[in-house]
């Protein structure tokens, strides 16, 4: 399965909003070729989640999933793979929960982004079905920040702060603000 070239900030695809995946797309080659291609493109660069448009396909498409000790995210609790079409959030609570979020499309660098820590999300799966769960904790943020992708959202746009943002190797993640 090949790996996909993951497009990086400035790519103007990343800005555009997605189309919903119909029913009779989900049944093809090209679409099961899709998600397998997707699933080896995030391993491969030891990712949480990739969306669609990270690999120029601008589709509602979203894949998840790590292994219990990613090397990116150090002591981040598993996420289950799951392929998510056409997500619909719904913000449960104004509550939040920071985290120094990431991004295979801003390769090298974080930032402290705040963000609702419950939701409710409903979606479908690759035969179509329909779910609606609630969900909260590290989860619910790694959602957020995929299905943002969706809608020409990254993750940047959202940063508490500019102060708190920087390359991986310069930046103080350790939950102190900078001044």
């Amino acid at each position: 399965m090949p790996i996909k070239k993951i497009l990086r900030i400035g790519n103007p695809l990343l800005r555009q909003t997605s189309a919903d995946v119909t029913e009779d797309e989900v049944n093809t080659k090209e679409f099961k070729k899709l998600i397998r291609d997707m699933f080896e493109t995030m391993k491969y660069a030891d990712g949480v989640g990739l969306a669609a448009p990270q690999v120029g396909i601008l589709k509602k498409i979203v894949v998840i999933g790590n292994e219990p000790e990613p090397t990116r995210y150090k002591n981040a609790p598993e996420v289950p793979q799951q392929i998510i079409l056409n997500p619909v959030i719904e913000h449960l609570t104004d509550d939040t929960d920071g985290f120094w979020e990431g991004c295979l499309s801003v390769p090298g660098m974080r930032g402290y982004v705040e963000r609702p820590n419950r939701i409710r999300m409903t979606w479908r799966d690759e035969k179509f079905n329909e779910y609606s769960e609630e969900i909260s904790g590290y989860k619910a943020i790694v959602l957020q920040h995929e299905c943002d992708h969706l809608f020409g959202v990254l993750y940047v746009d959202r940063l508490k702060s500019p102060k708190l943002f920087g390359y991986n190797e310069e930046i103080d993640t350790l939950g102190k603000e900078l001044d």
